[in-house]
């Protein structure tokens, strides 16, 4: 019989106030292995009883051929018998009725082990074969979920594990960074996996739970069926002789007295540092800390929600945008993180970019898509992508950090209507990048560059250009220009 092993890890209760790790470090199978265990022991203990009910049905049968042995003794009739009367109630007839009543006790063991083996051996063998279907449904069941949590675990490491490289090089090459390695995507891919991840070991751990009260269940009815087969097996063997009937009685009535829920009880309060506690509450995305979680990387310059005009419809979309320290313009559908994987729609590298001037609540941005990697960057074609923000505000606060990344900077303004004199050049206020005339607003000025800084909407028209200082090389964004959101609209 395998001797009980002792648990070495201790499971802490989770709790909603205190930040979790990302990969927990207690083993997920562990509460598999010692239910496990535990059926193991259930199924030896009633290996026993079968031993014992097939070594006394032996036993029974044993005894069954010396009483025809003993029965031999009285068999044949007396020597001089012939001076005893032989009626009933004579010695003649007291050895009749030995001789009779010692072949009754040959057969009654005869019989007793005929139905110790047909009747209460089945019992346990039947309770032999449940708990080992138990054990095959625990493998089957909650083994499978444990895996799930491994293999969930294993992704979001790996995910972590690439978020701290790519950190590493966004601060040693100065933020210079491929859009799919940017820190801020691998950081929502991870919150992406971790979802899924939380999702497997809450599900597992409410199979677990499932588990552990079908466990006390089960219990009881072993216990019971352990109580029902020693009760039968006492009503048999008590017919063979009243010395045996108090032995046998005190070992059933100790079985008899054993309470449903004792061992359960007991075994709970041994392992009440390994087994779940169903009051405690699930784990939860909020909660949880990992490595680079709050990186200056992984922080958005500006983030929230833009209309761009489509390229067929010509009507404009609301999407998601968000302007990285790794001076990506990343687009989104949404800014859920759990729903499926927020890897971006469009990205642009805005120092290979240029920016033409704000017009209200318009402004357009000139590059490539760079989402698709290095390959789909080589055969991409640069295009002008026309903005609109809510509020003229937002508008002005997108521009103004889009100029500080852009690599050029137009004086090109939006749906521009009023005409002037065309004048070619490739930053000059009617100058496009391909060479073609542009018509600028009346009141944009001339001249802007990315060193110099541009004018904002809201001092174009006076006498000068204004020069803006460039964005901290740090990436922290400006303050936003809706209360208590900054840099969100």
């Amino acid at each position: 019989m395998a001797s009980p092993t002792t648990p070495t890890t201790t499971r802490v209760p989770t709790s909603g106030s205190v930040d979790e790790d990302a990969i927990p470090g207690e083993d997920t199978s562990e509460v598999t292995k010692l239910f496990a265990e535990r059926l193991q022991a259930w199924k030896h203990a009633v290996t026993y009883l079968e031993d014992y009910i097939t070594a006394t049905e032996k036993t029974q049968h044993a005894h069954g051929k010396e009483y025809e042995r003993v029965l031999k003794t009285v068999k044949d009739p007396l020597r001089e018998g012939h001076h005893f009367d032989q009626a009933l109630g004579g010695i003649a007839g007291m050895f009749e009725n030995i001789r009779a009543n010692t072949q009754g006790i040959s057969n009654q063991h005869f019989e007793t082990a005929k139905q110790l083996k047909a009747s209460i051996l089945p019992i346990f063998e039947r309770l032999h074969t449940e708990i080992k279907n138990k054990t095959k449904e625990l493998t089957k069941g909650a083994g499978k979920g444990s895996k799930a949590v491994d293999k969930a675990r294993a992704s979001t490491q790996k995910h972590i594990e690439l978020l701290g490289q790519h950190t590493a090089v966004f601060d040693s090459s100065g933020g210079r960074i491929t859009a799919a390695d940017d820190p801020y995507v691998l950081q929502r891919g991870i919150l992406h996996r971790l979802n899924k991840q939380v999702q497997e070991e809450n599900n597992n751990r409410q199979d677990l739970i499932s588990v552990q009260n079908s466990f006390a269940q089960f219990e009881a009815h072993v216990i019971q069926t352990i109580q029902h087969g020693m009760g039968q097996f006492m009503q048999v063997v008590n017919t063979q002789a009243e010395q045996t009937k108090i032995m046998y009685g005190e070992m059933v009535g100790t079985a008899q007295r054993v309470p449903l829920d004792f061992e359960w009880n007991a075994f709970v309060e041994r392992n009440n540092n390994i087994l779940i506690d169903p009051s405690s509450p699930a784990r939860t995305v909020s909660n949880i800390q990992f490595p680079n979680q709050n990186h200056r990387a992984t922080q958005p310059l500006i983030a929230g929600a833009l209309e761009r005009k489509g390229k067929i419809m010509r009507s404009y979309d609301t999407n998601y945008y968000v302007v990285t320290p790794s001076k990506f313009l990343h687009e989104f559908k949404t800014d859920d993180d759990f729903a499926k994987d927020p890897t971006p729609e469009l990205s642009l590298y805005l120092p290979d970019c240029v920016v033409g001037a704000v017009s209200g609540q318009k402004f357009n941005v000139k590059g490539k898509d760079v989402s698709k990697g290095k390959l789909g960057n080589s055969f991409s074609m640069s295009h002008e992508l026309a903005f609109k923000a809510h509020t003229p505000q937002a508008a002005t606060q997108w521009w103004e950090i889009i100029r500080q990344a852009a690599g050029k900077v137009s004086t090109e303004v939006p749906d521009a209507s009023a005409p002037t004199s065309p004048v070619t050049g490739n930053t000059s206020p009617g100058g496009s990048l391909n060479g073609t005339s542009k018509q600028p607003a009346p009141l944009q000025t001339e001249g802007l560059e990315k060193k110099e800084g541009v004018a904002s909407p809201a001092t174009a028209g006076t006498s000068g250009p204004t020069p803006i200082s460039a964005a901290p090389a740090s990436g922290v964004a400006p303050a936003s220009g809706v209360a208590g959101e900054p840099g969100k609209y």
